[in-house]
C-alpha cells in the first residue's frame, strides 16, 4: 500500500519530525523474486538504487508482476541504457537464494523510497552536495554526479558523499 502524501505536519520543531513525517518521502513495498533455474542468489543492499525486475536471471514474470518485482540496477556493461526505469532507493537489505526445487519461486518483500528523502543512499564519493545524480556506469546500484553523458537523472545529493554514501532526494519516476 502506498504511503500517504497528505500534508500532516509542517512545523520543524514539533515532536517526532523527521524523514517519515508528512509527504517528504514516499515508500512502497515491492518484492525481490528468485526462481529455480536462475543460477544466482539475488541480493539488494539497503541504499542501493533499484529498477523493475521484468524477468532477468531465469525468472518467469508476466502481467502486472513485472512492476511488483525489483532488482539492483545493473550497470556492469559500462553504460546504462536510455530509459532504464529507476524505481528508487532500497530501505532494506534482502538476499533471496535460488530455490532448490524445480519451478519454485521465492519472494521476499523490500521497502523502497520511490520519492523524497532517503538516508545513506549509494552515491560515488566526492563533492556532490546540491548536484543532480544519475546512475553510475561502473558500479551497479550506485548513483554519481550527472553530466552531459548521463541519462536517467534519479535524484539530487543533499550532502557530499563520503565512503560512497550520501543522503539524497529521490525523484519520483513511476
Amino acid at each position: 500500500m502506498a504511503t500517504s502524501t497528505l500534508l500532516q505536519q509542517i512545523d520543524g520543531v514539533a515532536s517526532n519530525f523527521g524523514a517519515t513525517t508528512s509527504n517528504r518521502r514516499q515508500v512502497e513495498t515491492f518484492v525481490v523474486k528468485n526462481t529455480n533455474g536462475s543460477g544466482v542468489t539475488k541480493t539488494v543492499t539497503a541504499g542501493q538504487w533499484v529498477s523493475f525486475d521484468t524477468g532477468a536471471s531465469g525468472d518467469v514474470i508476466s502481467g502486472a508482476d513485472r512492476v511488483r518485482c525489483v532488482k539492483v540496477i545493473d550497470t556492469s556493461g559500462g553504460a546504462v541504457a536510455i530509459g532504464v526505469p529507476v524505481v528508487g532507493v532500497a530501505l532494506d537489505s534482502v538476499t533471496v537464494a535460488e530455490p532448490g526445487v524445480s519451478g519454485v519461486s521465492v519472494e521476499t518483500p523490500i521497502r523502497v523510497v520511490v520519492a523524497g528523502y532517503a538516508e545513506n543512499a549509494s552515491v560515488a564519493t566526492g563533492s556532490t552536495k546540491d548536484l543532480a545524480l544519475a546512475l553510475d556506469t561502473t558500479t551497479s546500484g550506485r548513483a554519481t554526479i550527472a553530466d552531459a553523458a548521463n541519462v536517467n537523472i534519479c535524484g539530487v545529493a543533499l550532502e557530499d558523499a563520503a565512503s560512497n554514501v550520501a543522503d539524497v532526494w529521490v525523484f519520483k519516476q513511476f
